[in-house]
């Protein structure tokens, strides 16, 4: 198992993953079609925003991106799972991985707009919702939900 930064070469297979992913829910073709553009993770994309990879013996498994938004508030936008993995730890395993990461750049909070189906597992990491977020599907919200991140200290 390997967590690595992205490449560019890599977005055709992420974008394939985010909508296998997405899917997962059932959300119905015309749904995932109308969100196509949110989905795909371009080249240019990955040069402008933090993107890992996680795969297991060269098979993609999962990512996430994250951005700073300022000085103490980096977004998460997206982390998917290889549905066939969904329930199996690696999400929390890129999870894990996301938080270290910004731990030891001074930023205060994380935040993201969760997907309903993906709340609980966001709290589960730590998470709380702090606000809701109007979906592009009539009648429904996405929680906006935020964590606190402590500084990580080395030992001297």
């Amino acid at each position: 198992m390997k967590i690595e930064k992205a490449h560019r070469g890599d977005a055709e297979k992420i974008t394939d993953l985010t909508i296998c992913s997405k899917n997962y829910w059932n959300y119905g073709d015309s749904q995932i079609a109308e969100w196509k553009d949110e989905l795909t993770i371009t080249s240019k994309y990955i040069d402008e925003n933090q993107v890992y990879k996680l795969t297991i013996n060269n098979e993609l498994i999962g990512f996430y991106a994250f951005r700073p938004e300022n000085n103490e508030l980096v977004k998460l936008n997206f982390l998917f799972i290889e549905p066939k993995y969904i329930g199996k730890g690696h999400g929390k395993i890129l999870m894990t991985d996301f938080v270290k990461r910004i731990e030891k750049t001074g930023h205060k909070k994380a935040t993201l707009d969760a997907d309903p189906n993906a709340e609980k597992f966001y709290e589960s990491v730590g998470f709380k919702v702090v606000g809701k977020l109007k979906s592009s599907i009539k009648d429904r919200f996405l929680p906006i939900m935020e964590m606190e991140i402590k500084p990580a200290y080395n030992n001297i």
